[in-house]
């Protein structure tokens, strides 16, 4: 198992890919429920005002960082997570892994329009994968859609929703699913359905994926992040001023094996 490292007040799982499908590999054929959870600067800073979203994170059974900016922050805290994971890379890396050993698949989440899409997408991609469900995440009755997808039994289940929608979803619900796989992949299915373009590669090499999203939807997008970046910079500098004023012996008993 790899190292838990604790990264401004979250358990984060520092792992590479191949570590993480592994744990997923063996999750399914174990039929034990494993929660990914994914954080990036943006959801550090809304869970640090929204109490719901902070105690659904922490309910994971795994935290991974989604964002450069985490793997970064985590290096200045001198505890150094080994890369970044982004949560649409863990899911196009699931689908493959659905795909070479046949498991089951559920979607949730976007519009009618979006998940149908990525319904046909996943039949010509990922012939071996067996979806035995999707629904769009425009739903009230959390409960009923829940008690489908426990009835449809899926190794997997990704979530095309926003956050906290998802994640406080997963906390609710995942006892009464008991999904081997949970995933929340947000706009995910917006990309896999064409419907919106990702960063090309090397913006996402140099952490500047939200950037790229700056350039496509700038009126919309620039408060946003002016904020978002800001006030998780200040909360990495007050973790900093907080570790280096921690004793040694503090220091060595924060990592968790």
């Amino acid at each position: 198992m790899s190292e838990v490292k604790e990264i401004l007040g979250y358990p984060m799982l520092a792992a590479r890919m191949d570590e993480v499908l592994q744990l997923c590999g063996t999750a399914i054929a174990e039929q034990r429920p494993v929660q990914i959870g994914v954080l990036n600067a943006a959801k550090v800073v809304n869970a640090g005002r929204d109490e719901g979203l902070h105690a659904a994170m922490l309910s994971c059974d795994v935290i991974l960082a989604d964002g450069q900016s985490v793997v970064w922050a985590s290096r200045l805290l001198r505890r150094p997570l080994p890369e970044r994971v982004a949560g649409i890379d863990l899911f196009l890396r699931l689908l493959e892994l659905a795909d070479a050993e046949q498991h089951s698949v559920y979607l949730l989440g976007a519009t009618p329009e979006v998940v149908a899409r990525v319904a046909d997408v996943m039949a010509t991609r990922y012939p071996g994968a067996r979806l035995v469900g999707y629904r769009d995440g425009y739903f009230t009755d959390e409960a009923t859609v829940a008690a489908d997808i426990a009835a449809a039994h899926p190794d997997m289940l990704f979530l095309g929703m926003t956050s906290p929608k998802k994640e406080k979803f997963l906390e609710r619900y995942q006892p009464l699913m008991k999904v081997p796989v949970t995933h929340g992949v947000g706009g995910s299915f917006d990309i896999l359905a064409g419907v919106t373009k990702r960063a090309p590669e090397r913006w996402q090499r140099a952490g500047m994926e939200w950037a790229y999203r700056l350039l496509q939807e700038p009126r919309r997008m620039w408060k946003r992040y002016l904020r978002t970046n800001v006030l998780f910079s200040i909360m990495v500098a007050r973790a900093l001023v907080t570790r280096k004023s921690e004793p040694a012996s503090a220091l060595a008993s924060s990592k968790v094996a």
